[in-house]
């Protein structure tokens, strides 16, 4: 049985829009060198040609790993989602040891961007997070150190 991948919708679109453009554009105009390429005469020591060859692969490679993914998608509504304990899709607020805010919403693998709080749901923190309800304490193990956090707000938005 295929292992479900669970993402927002968002993040099922913008993997969607990739697959796209590698179709049509990227695997197009990789071809299109790789023609132009042969078009030079002897492959051996055409630089071009090795070049646009490697490219296909790469986005060959690409095309099968989105399709992949998309294929084993699970899309999750987080607004349709409740109750009292933190899971896939929640936004979760929490004080840190300084007693600084921090958010964070819980995504799939392929839409973490701490920067933007989003944290995929395998991430040592989000792991911790996980099954708990506001109030609790926890301990996360980052390269830097134990850190620790309390939940003082999980949403569904």
């Amino acid at each position: 049985m295929t292992e479900k991948m669970p993402m927002l919708r968002e993040g099922y679109v913008a993997l969607e829009a990739e697959l796209k453009t590698l179709k049509s554009v990227e695997r197009p105009a990789v071809v299109q060198a790789i023609e132009e390429a042969r078009a030079h005469g002897d492959l051996s020591e055409n630089a071009e040609y090795h070049a646009a060859k490697e490219r296909q692969g790469q986005i060959e490679g690409r095309i099968m790993e989105l399709e992949g993914t998309l294929s084993r998608a699970q899309v999750i509504d987080p607004t349709e989602l409740g109750g009292d304990r933190v899971v896939f899709g929640a936004t979760v607020s929490l004080l840190d040891e300084d007693d600084e805010e921090v958010i964070y919403q819980i995504v799939g693998a392929h839409e973490g961007d701490v920067k933007a709080g989003r944290i995929s749901y395998q991430s040592p923190i989000a792991r911790a997070l996980i099954g708990k309800s506001v109030g609790a304490e926890v301990e996360v193990r980052t390269p830097s150190g134990e850190r620790y956090y309390e939940i003082t707000k999980i949403e569904f938005i």
